[in-house]
C-alpha cells in the first residue's frame, strides 16, 4: 500500500470512528457495504477494507459473514478485586470469586448445552487422557442483566467424574449443581487451584462472545481434585474479553516491610 493511499485508509478510518462515537451508526447498525461504498467515495476498495479492519482491531465493530461490519457496544469495563476465597450460598450452593456482586443479576445468552466433545490439550492433559480424547463439556455464555456476552463458560468433567456421579451429565444436576453431585459421591471436599493467562481468542470463541478476533481475552482456569482420588475431576474454564476487566488487588506488607521501617543501609561497595 502506497503512503497516498495509507493517508486515505487512516482518514476514513478516523471519520468513521467520529461516526460510531457520535451514534451516527449505532451499536448493531452496519456499516456501508465495502464496494458499494468505495464506488460513493471514490477510492479503491482495498482502502475501505484497511479502514474497516482497522475498526475491528480497536472493537469497535465485528465482520459477520454475509453481514458485513457490524458496530458492536461499547465495553462495559469491570474492576475485579480478585479474592481466594470460595463462599457457599445456601440457595446456590458454591460461589466463586467473580466480576460481580453476589446479588447482581446475571443472564445466559443462548442455550446453555453439553456435548461429549475433543478436549483441548490441557484438558486432556489434567486429567491424564490421550490427546484428542471425548470428555463431556458444559458451556454457557453469561454476562449482568442487560449487558452483551461477558465471559464464555467451558466446565470439563472427567469420564471417572461422569461414571461415579452420573447426574453431573443431566441437563439439570439439581441444587448446587455438579460440584455438589460431584462432593456427594464422595469426590468431597473438592480442592481449587486457578490460573490466569492472556491470549487470542479463536474463531468460534470470538462469534459466542460478539468480539473481533483481534481483541485479546483473559482465560482463567480452576482446576477441581477429589478428595477420594487425589486428581481433578473437573476443568473450568472461563474466557473474558480483554477491554471487559481489569484486575485489582490490595498490597500486603510482608514480615520485612512492617511500619516503621529501617531505614536503607547499602553494602559497602567492593574496592
Amino acid at each position: 500500500m502506497t503512503e497516498s493511499s495509507s493517508i486515505k485508509w487512516r482518514q476514513l478510518a478516523k471519520e468513521l470512528r467520529a461516526k460510531i462515537q457520535d451514534g451516527t451508526y449505532p451499536p448493531g447498525s452496519t456499516l456501508p457495504q465495502l464496494k458499494a461504498y468505495s464506488r460513493e467515495l471514490g477510492i479503491h476498495h482495498e482502502t475501505v477494507r484497511a479502514a474497516y479492519k482497522e475498526l475491528e482491531r480497536e472493537g469497535l465493530v465485528r465482520t459477520i459473514q454475509r453481514k458485513g461490519s457490524v458496530v458492536l457496544e461499547p465495553p462495559v469495563r469491570r474492576r475485579i478485586t480478585r479474592g481466594v476465597t470460595v463462599t457457599r450460598d445456601p440457595a446456590r450452593g458454591y460461589v466463586f470469586p467473580a466480576a460481580s456482586r453476589p446479588d447482581e443479576p446475571w443472564q445466559v445468552h443462548g442455550q446453555p448445552f453439553r456435548k461429549v466433545v475433543p478436549a483441548p490439550a490441557e484438558v486432556s492433559d489434567r486429567f491424564e487422557l490421550d490427546p484428542g480424547s471425548e470428555v463431556l463439556r458444559r458451556r454457557r455464555v453469561t454476562s449482568p442483566a442487560g449487558e452483551p456476552p461477558f465471559q464464555l463458560v467451558d466446565t470439563w468433567l472427567s469420564p471417572e467424574a461422569v461414571e461415579s456421579a452420573p447426574r453431573i451429565a443431566d441437563p439439570s444436576p439439581g441444587p448446587g449443581g455438579y460440584l455438589d453431585r460431584l462432593e456427594e459421591a464422595g469426590h468431597g471436599p473438592i480442592e481449587w487451584e486457578e490460573t490466569f493467562r492472556i491470549r487470542m481468542p479463536d474463531r468460534e470463541e470470538a462469534k459466542l462472545l460478539e468480539i473481533a478476533t483481534s481483541i485479546p481475552v483473559l482465560e482463567t482456569t480452576i482446576v477441581g481434585t477429589s478428595a477420594l482420588t487425589g486428581k481433578p475431576v473437573e476443568v473450568t474454564i472461563r474466557v473474558i474479553p480483554g477491554d471487559r476487566v481489569e484486575l485489582a488487588g490490595k498490597l500486603q506488607r510482608g514480615d520485612s516491610a512492617q511500619w516503621p521501617v529501617d531505614p536503607v543501609d547499602p553494602p559497602e561497595s567492593a574496592a
